[in-house]
């Protein structure tokens, strides 16, 4: 009578409640449904957009920036009359070279933050914050370049020093 005792008695129905589908406690632990492609990944359209508007202000200010830096003489010279410093600048050869290296630094360093930006928007990661950090450490960089001419000019020396 074995046989016919558990032939009249039926497997119990899987339960398809979520709880059970998603591991409650003894049952079969199922990994919780994976989330569709786009839900997965955030658009970041507004990442986009700001990181395109720093990217295009930084050009703009990487193109301003340079015929007055080409220019270094003219650039020191507005830069003494706005800093209150009697004479002209008479450090030219100088002027023209850092003028010109500062020049480097700003185009090479608008390229790798554009590149940078770039790369993280391709991949899905946050990038406004790149061209922030790039135009930051750019700018430090330009600035040590325009300081050798200028602290090398007599008559700046001079105002700073009395």
């Amino acid at each position: 009578m074995s046989g016919s005792a558990s032939a009249g008695r039926t497997a119990p129905a899987a339960d398809a409640s979520p709880s059970r589908r998603h591991g409650a406690s003894g049952d079969r632990h199922l990994p919780p449904p994976r989330p569709t492609t786009s839900a997965a990944r955030p658009s970041r359209t507004a990442d986009r957009v700001i990181t395109l508007i720093l990217l295009a202000y930084g050009l703009v200010t990487v193109a301003s920036a340079i015929p007055q830096l080409w220019h270094f003489a003219a650039f020191a010279g507005s830069w003494m009359d706005l800093a209150g410093i009697d004479g002209t600048f008479t450090n030219t050869a100088q002027g023209d070279l850092w003028g010109r290296i500062g020049v480097g630094v700003f185009v090479v360093g608008w390229l790798v933050t554009a590149a940078l930006s770039v790369r993280a928007i391709a991949r899905g990661k946050l990038a406004w914050w790149i061209p922030l950090v790039g135009a930051i450490v750019t700018f430090i960089v330009v600035s040590v370049c325009l300081t050798v001419p200028l602290l090398g000019d007599p008559a700046i020396v001079a105002h700073f020093g009395a």
